[in-house]
């Protein structure tokens, strides 16, 4: 798979699939006001795409981050916390950088209004900015059956506290118990993740302690596992995951940690010492209040991720609906095609005609092996859609774990550094 190693705009833009022609793209014209580009949420994509406004634009383009958080949390690696071998903070990354090496200024506070006509953005710390381009990269949102405890029955699909929560449940079970895990009906954030954690859970149970009468249970929403089938089938058979496909949430007991859900269209109940409710997923909230959304994503433009119902508004990452994998790979390369997007744009300089993304995730299967999976897309003029043009993926080893930091860490870079 390919790394994202190097600085130079023309090397990101090959990785891309942007080619020679916009590794030349020059930056923004001057002008009597220095365009203000606002990005909300500094996740991989909001983080990466305000990295590179400034990389590639420098002093002609100013760039903002609104990001509530002083530190950012990664979904990525995080089911190693549950067993372990990580912890949240050896996961949390400052934007220090964002601000001392790339002069973008940040901003620790949420949006509460957007006013399109005016182009200004009403903050929760009662003051407000004006964008000349606005990108919102803000993550995912859910939808909840019910309205159950959170605290008591954690997703831990936002890494941080709710990691921690589950993690806590977890370490706390005795041999004989139960884990069950739901996984929502795709699209969500992360499509292998759900099948990885169920994998880490029983092995940490199971080898690490000592426990061999735990039960680990699989409800799915989707008809079958989505990806990597193969690997995560045997893998679940490995460990004694028992795996139920067509199995829908339609109600959540935080008191008794009881589910009530339908499998193949029944009616069932299901009760067990730890709770992990994966809810269904929409885009974040901040894409309704925009006006931005189509039913529950963000459609766009994939040639620069500008909505196609609002001008001078970009979505990338999970609340965008190419139909792309959500997951925090791909956000940072969406990213980079929308950050040279706005500077084409700011400048007066035509898209690139054929942008590509890649998508590459590694997923750990137990304390010592992984697996992969990778997938490049491009853009097809005559549908005006992203594509998979090339998909790869490689089983479970202890070789593939040792990869996954290596991976892992070049994106970490990639984003933070």
């Amino acid at each position: 798979m390919k790394k994202v190693n190097s600085n130079s705009r023309r090397d990101f833009m090959k990785f891309l699939g942007l080619g020679s022609l916009a590794a030349v793209v020059p930056t923004v014209s001057s002008a009597a006001t220095i365009p203000h580009v606002v990005v909300v949420g500094g996740g991989f994509s909001g983080a990466t795409c305000a990295k590179y406004l400034k990389m590639w634009g420098g002093s002609s383009v100013d760039v903002t981050v609104i990001e509530p958080n002083a530190t950012y949390v990664s979904p990525i690696l995080s089911n190693l916390v549950l067993n372990g071998q990580k912890t949240t903070a050896n996961l949390s990354f400052s934007y220090a950088n964002h601000s001392s090496k790339y002069a973008v200024n940040m901003v620790h506070s949420m949006v509460n209004s957007v006013d399109k006509t005016t182009q200004t953005l009403t903050l929760a710390n009662g003051n407000s900015i004006k964008y000349d381009k606005l990108v919102l990269a803000p993550g995912i949102d859910f939808i909840k059956t019910n309205d159950y405890d959170m605290t008591k029955i954690p997703h831990a699909w936002k890494a941080g506290e709710q990691t921690n929560l589950l993690k806590a449940q977890i370490d706390s079970m005795v041999d004989g118990d139960t884990f069950t895990m739901t996984i929502p009906a795709a699209p969500y954030r992360c499509p292998p993740g759900p099948y990885e954690r169920a994998c880490v859970v029983a092995d940490y149970l199971k080898n690490k302690k000592g426990f061999n009468n735990c039960k680990v249970v699989v409800l799915d929403a989707n008809a079958k596992i989505i990806v990597e089938e193969e690997t995560f089938s045997s893998v679940f058979a490995t460990h004694g995951v028992e795996y139920r496909p067509n199995s829908m949430v339609t109600a959540v007991d935080d008191t008794t940690k009881t589910l009530m859900y339908t499998e193949n269209d029944v009616s069932k109940t299901l009760s067990s010492t730890v709770l992990n409710v994966i809810p269904n997923q929409k885009a974040a909230p901040i894409i309704f209040t925009a006006g931005v959304n189509s039913g529950n994503w963000a459609p766009i433009n994939p040639l620069s991720y500008e909505s196609v119902l609002s001008s001078g508004i970009y979505i990338i990452g999970d609340s965008q609906a190419t139909g792309q994998p959500k997951a925090g790979h791909i956000g940072n390369s969406e990213a980079k095609v929308c950050a040279d997007a706005i500077l084409r744009t700011l400048s007066g300089v035509a898209l690139y005609a054929s942008p590509k993304t890649n998508s590459a995730c590694y997923s750990p299967t137990s304390a010592t092996e992984a697996s992969w999976l990778t997938g490049v897309f491009k853009y097809d003029a005559q549908t005006q859609t992203m594509v998979a043009s090339n998909t790869a993926a490689g089983g479970t080893s202890v070789a593939n774990y040792s990869k996954m930091f290596n991976w892992s860490g070049n994106l970490f870079a990639d984003t933070f550094a």
